[in-house]
């Protein structure tokens, strides 16, 4: 597989962390920030991925309305909670 460097000024803390990691899992500070870098790409990619499944429900008018979300969210610190929107 064909690799590119890329370069990120990172603050001190941060990269005494990383350092203390790579120590700690006897792993090079590279193979710390590949696998760091990877799950936050694939976190954002779901992220995007929700958010593009969203839209579409919002679309539909597949929605619940606040009013409905706020009654069910007080409802749970009583003794007779409402039944989950839908």
């Amino acid at each position: 597989m064909k690799t590119k460097v890329l370069t990120a000024h990172v603050p001190l803390p941060l990269a005494d962390k990383i350092d203390s990691l790579a120590d700690r899992l006897e792993r090079s500070k590279a193979w710390i920030m590949k696998q760091a870098l990877a799950a936050w790409v694939e976190q954002e990619e779901e992220r995007h991925r929700l958010t593009l499944e969203a839209m579409i429900d919002v679309d539909n008018n597949n929605v619940i309305d606040h009013q409905s979300v706020q009654a069910w969210a007080e409802s749970l610190n009583t003794g007779t909670p409402l039944s989950v929107p839908c």
